[in-house]
């Protein structure tokens, strides 16, 4: 059984910003349906994309369509009001996105303010789609924040020390988009799960939007054969079901 920690919803009934000349091409709500029914995908997070910038009505209205236990990520400007991120929350929103790869979402200068306020407010966490070797310069704020996850395992080979630094001290990590990054995402696997056990969090990162290479059942089985049981499970479903249904 798989919780999918990390996709994106594209719906052409809402507006999409241009990102770096980049649109996406349409992926609903029943597009994913279809592409995990073998799967055993039993509930999962839609992410907001750097081409969605603030606009929520597609995130509501793709967790309406998917039903029960799927959540939200969503990208908020900093001047969102209280009233507004409680509804968010009502909606089913579970934690903000700092875009800091592809831009589209609040910058960092919001980070720490952002952050805890949310937290305070509706018990979101944060998470960040970041380069790991920009995590150098944001280690002192990210250690005082509260729950905080990374996407794609980093990207980069070259802040993994930072990476892991982070995780030792409680930060999640999504195991999804392997063709994003410039490691044996094998290895990096196990040196995250041998520091928490609890950390990675597996996703399709479907559609896969700019990936060298889109998700495919592979990514599974990457998973599966080189890890135990047990520890797959956790991977696959358990980790990132507990840690988004904290709140």
């Amino acid at each position: 059984m798989i919780f999918d920690a990390h996709f994106h919803i594209i719906d052409p009934r809402y507006p999409l910003v241009a990102n770096q000349g980049y649109l996406p091409p349409a992926f609903t709500a029943s597009d994913y349906k279809a592409r995990v029914t073998h799967l055993q995908v039993n509930g999962g997070v839609v992410v907001s994309g750097s081409f969605q910038q603030f606009d929520q009505q597609y995130l509501v209205a793709a967790l309406q369509q998917l039903g029960t236990g799927f959540v939200g990520v969503t990208q908020i400007p900093e001047y969102v009001t209280d009233k507004e991120i409680r509804q968010l929350h009502a909606s089913g929103i579970r934690a903000v996105r700092f875009n800091v790869q592809r831009g589209g979402s609040a910058t960092v200068d919001h980070l720490e303010e952002l952050a805890r306020r949310v937290y305070d407010l509706a018990g979101w966490h944060t998470e960040l789609y970041i380069d790991s070797r920009e995590l150098k310069d944001l280690l002192p704020v990210l250690k005082r924040l509260p729950r905080i996850s990374i996407d794609h395992l980093g990207l980069s080979k070259e802040g993994l020390p930072y990476l892991l630094e982070l995780v030792a001290d409680g930060v999640r990590v999504k195991a999804t988009g392997f063709s994003r990054c410039n490691f044996n995402v094998v290895e990096v696997m196990q040196q995250i799960n041998a520091v928490d056990r609890s950390a990675l969090m597996f996703g399709t990162d479907l559609p896969s939007t700019r990936a060298p290479q889109p998700f495919s059942d592979d990514d599974v089985a990457l998973v599966k054969d080189n890890f135990p049981e047990d520890v797959a499970k956790r991977i696959f479903y358990q980790n990132a079901k507990d840690f988004y249904f904290q709140v």
